[in-house]
């Protein structure tokens, strides 16, 4: 026979379960820094190493640090305009930044109409990986040149094919050529390109002679012979591509330049949250995920306190002001 419990009774368990529910999404609630969703600003395209590294933030953070969490890919002005929104963004600690530091470091000495001051405008939060450069040449150029010294020595002997790509004027791996040039004595003609997977294609075709990188872009192609890595410009070798000098161990002590993907928020958000922000993204940094990912993508992990890192922005601010001077170039965009 069925069971046929009083309609009051029936009533009584189903708020009950209700009850519970609550009390559970209130303790979920409780739990996380903020109580609004999390608005993760990416100034890239979908897919691209911006991208993926906020998407691997995000999934830590939601729970953690936010209710929910949403990745907002305003592309466009080689990324000024995810920074120009997060600086007019909510600063309670629900909009975020993931950005290459760069945009925050080397475009200010760059545009004349950049829309946002990096010191003014942003609070740094942390670093949340770190990649090196790549300076490659392809088949253009002889076999007989293997080592970075030995380019030099045939740039200087056939000034017009003395070409290097990058994947933008005015970014990173543009000033990486130019500093190697001055450095050389080489008069180096830049060839921008639109993103690194263009210039990858004409590297491997042999339209292009050689081709400024991060490391991730050429890393799969340093075996197969279309693509010699001469050198790398970070501090150190990198783990990824041990066997490969950096610019200084091959003579070229000023060439060294390292991307920060990292975390800033709007200026007026409040220190307190700031500290909690960076404990959760440094939190995440430590997940197995997030280290497998970035892994996978050839970063290094980083992480480190909002002080730390606004120091390292600073000098980086500072520094790349004198080398984007002495490269002649600047934006009227």
């Amino acid at each position: 026979m069925f069971n046929r419990r009083p309609l009051s009774s029936l009533l009584a368990a189903a708020l009950a379960a209700l009850s519970v529910h609550a009390q559970v999404h209130a303790q979920a609630q409780a739990q996380t820094v903020i109580d609004k969703p999390l608005k993760i600003v990416v100034g890239f395209p979908a897919g691209g190493a911006a991208d993926s590294v906020a998407r691997l933030l995000a999934d830590q953070l939601r729970g953690s640090y936010a209710p929910s969490t949403l990745v907002d890919n305003k592309a466009g002005a080689g990324g000024r305009l995810g920074a120009q929104a997060v600086k007019a963004g909510d600063a309670d600690g629900s909009t975020l930044l993931v950005t290459p530091a760069s945009i925050l470091t080397i475009y200010p000495h760059v545009y004349k109409k950049l829309g946002y001051d990096t010191l003014a405008d942003f609070t740094p939060v942390s670093s949340v990986a770190k990649v090196t450069f790549a300076f490659s040449v392809s088949s253009g150029v002889p076999a007989s040149v293997k080592t970075l010294a030995d380019y030099v020595a045939w740039a200087k002997a056939n000034p017009k094919d003395a070409n290097f790509g990058s994947p933008a004027a005015g970014a990173t791996p543009h000033f990486v050529g130019t500093m190697l040039g001055r450095a050389a004595g080489l008069s180096l003609n830049h060839v921008p390109y639109k993103g690194g997977a263009p210039l990858v294609s004409d590297l491997l075709g042999g339209q292009i002679q050689a081709g400024v990188n991060v490391l991730p872009e050429v890393l799969q192609h340093a075996g197969s012979g279309k693509i010699r890595i001469l050198a790398v410009s970070g501090a150190k070798r990198s783990r990824f591509l041990p066997a490969v000098p950096t610019f200084a161990e091959a003579g070229f002590k000023d060439v060294e330049a390292e991307e920060y993907f990292a975390v800033f928020v709007p200026a007026k958000t409040p220190a307190p949250t700031v500290a909690k922000l960076n404990a959760a993204v440094r939190a995440a940094l430590q997940s197995r995920p997030v280290v497998a990912g970035l892994e996978k993508m050839s970063f290094d992990v980083e992480g480190e306190s909002s002080a730390e890192f606004t120091t390292i922005v600073k000098k980086e601010l500072e520094r790349w002001g004198p080398i984007v001077k002495a490269s002649g170039f600047s934006s009227e965009d």
